[in-house]
């Protein structure tokens, strides 16, 4: 099975909800030509910045659903669902479900309860799923830093190379930076390795990332195109500098509390997606104040996404 890699910017989009934390799937249509429109070349659903882990089965297929429904026909924009987590067989039934209404990729992440302790483990957990969907890319969503599973990717790529036909590579949320260009390198650059760490992007760009999964892309896709074209142009002052707005800006997540200020974000660029379910603690009235203050002292208005953009994708 022959699965093309991926380019560009890929967002990580938060998943809507009303006043009572239920999902507003009305949100997701305007949400998909936003990101179109700031050009957004693909959408991982139901990962952690769409807190796939606080949703219920049925609400993870509703999700998926809408986002299959607005993008039918978008060849050009992928639709990547991560199916879990915690129950192989739940993680199974979404994968059939995601084939079943048109996705094109599915995504799994380890088990965080009782976790795989070797690579070998790991990708059999990988293999069972992937085998209900032959047809489709299947991608492993690393990230320790949430997950607890912190088994180099190089030697899971080694576990399963030969023995998953439809895996297609890895979402790579760490800073292993050598453990990376090891899987970049693997067999001649054979698996798609997606970066994930929208602050490290440059260091990444320098060791060969084509393609990148970001929650700040849903609200700053023009700073990261530009990150980009800088980089390719063989401008690094410039591509220091941006990368460094983007740390800027990415440091005000903790300085608010964590993944919730995204939603804020969100709000600041008029895509309002509600609120984080719990546990997840959200930001004050006070706070929000604040923040729209700190995003002055940032100049975010100079680099946001905005509605109705007209932006030029730089190939990596």
């Amino acid at each position: 099975m022959t699965i093309p890699h991926l380019d560009g910017l890929i967002a990580a989009p938060f998943t809507p909800m009303d006043e009572s934390w239920n999902l507003k799937l009305s949100a997701v249509a305007p949400y998909y030509t936003f990101l179109k429109q700031n050009g957004i070349k693909g959408a991982f659903i139901c990962g952690s910045t769409g807190e796939g882990v606080s949703l219920t089965l049925a609400e993870k297929k509703a999700v998926a659903e809408a986002w299959a429904a607005c993008t039918r026909g978008d060849q050009d924009f992928k639709v990547m669902t991560l199916l879990g987590g915690t129950s192989i067989a739940d993680c199974k039934d979404l994968a059939i479900h995601a084939k079943s209404i048109g996705l094109y990729a599915v995504s799994f992440t380890a088990p965080f309860y009782f976790k795989p302790a070797t690579a070998a483990v790991l990708a059999e957990c990988c293999a069972e799923i992937a085998a209900v969907v032959p047809e489709l890319p299947f991608y492993y969503y690393h990230i320790p830093v949430l997950n607890g599973v912190n088994i180099p990717m190089f030697d899971l790529l080694k576990a399963i190379d030969g023995k998953i036909p439809n895996f297609a590579g890895v979402k790579y949320t760490h800073e292993d930076f050598m453990d990376f260009l090891s899987c970049l390198q693997f067999k001649g650059g054979k698996y798609d390795m997606l970066w994930g760490r929208d602050e490290n992007m440059l260091p990444a760009l320098a060791l060969g990332a084509k393609g990148a999964v970001g929650s700040t892309f849903n609200y700053a896709a023009p700073l990261y195109h530009d990150i980009i074209h800088a980089y390719l142009q063989h401008d690094f002052v410039k591509a220091r500098h941006l990368q460094q707005q983007s740390i800027d800006m990415i440091r005000l997540l903790g300085k608010y509390g964590g993944i919730a200020t995204g939603k804020a974000f969100m709000k600041a660029v008029g895509v309002d997606c509600g609120e984080f379910r719990l546990p997840v603690k959200n930001m004050s009235q006070t706070d929000w104040v604040l923040f729209n203050k700190d995003l002055e002292h940032i100049s975010f208005s100079t680099y946001q996404s905005k509605k109705h953009a007209s932006t030029t994708n730089a190939r990596i």
